[in-house]
């Protein structure tokens, strides 16, 4: 009889062992979508502040309509992404990551957030097409 209790033990310490290593596993995977997340937040918001800086005319601290007229340094402070903003002005650092941004022409600018998860990047393409605002979602190119 203590043979089989002494298998047992053994089999019920293997089975909490492998229980606890799946719950570590499925932890690390939702803290790394949730930064995830948080990150296509910020550039969502970003997004959102792009539009109002595209129509407000240059005079008022805008971009009268042309991104072209900015250069990418004076763009980022003014999307609004909380964080520090780098001593170059040429990315903004924050708890969900860091950003930089890319001015493609008069009305596309491209949103790059590295997420502090090292995992791969999020870049957010927000353009002005016929009149319609919209962001496009993509994955950096394989290199």
């Amino acid at each position: 009889m203590g043979q089989q209790q002494l298998l047992l033990v053994i089999l019920v310490t293997i089975l909490v062992g492998i229980a606890t290593l799946v719950a570590f596993n499925v932890f690390g995977t939702a803290a790394e979508e949730a930064n995830r997340d948080a990150v296509r937040q910020d550039i969502l918001g970003a997004a959102a502040q792009a539009q109002a800086i595209w129509t407000r005319p240059a005079m008022m601290d805008g971009a009268g309509q042309d991104f072209t007229a900015l250069t990418a340094a004076e763009l980022l402070p003014r999307l609004n992404i909380a964080g520090e903003i780098a001593a170059d002005g040429g990315s903004v650092e924050n708890e969900n990551g860091v950003y930089t941004v890319t001015i493609t022409n008069a009305t596309t600018i491209v949103v790059t957030g590295d997420p502090a998860s090292d995992t791969e990047n999020i870049i957010g393409t927000i353009a002005r097409t016929d009149g319609v605002w919209g962001i496009e979602w993509s994955a950096p190119a394989a290199g």
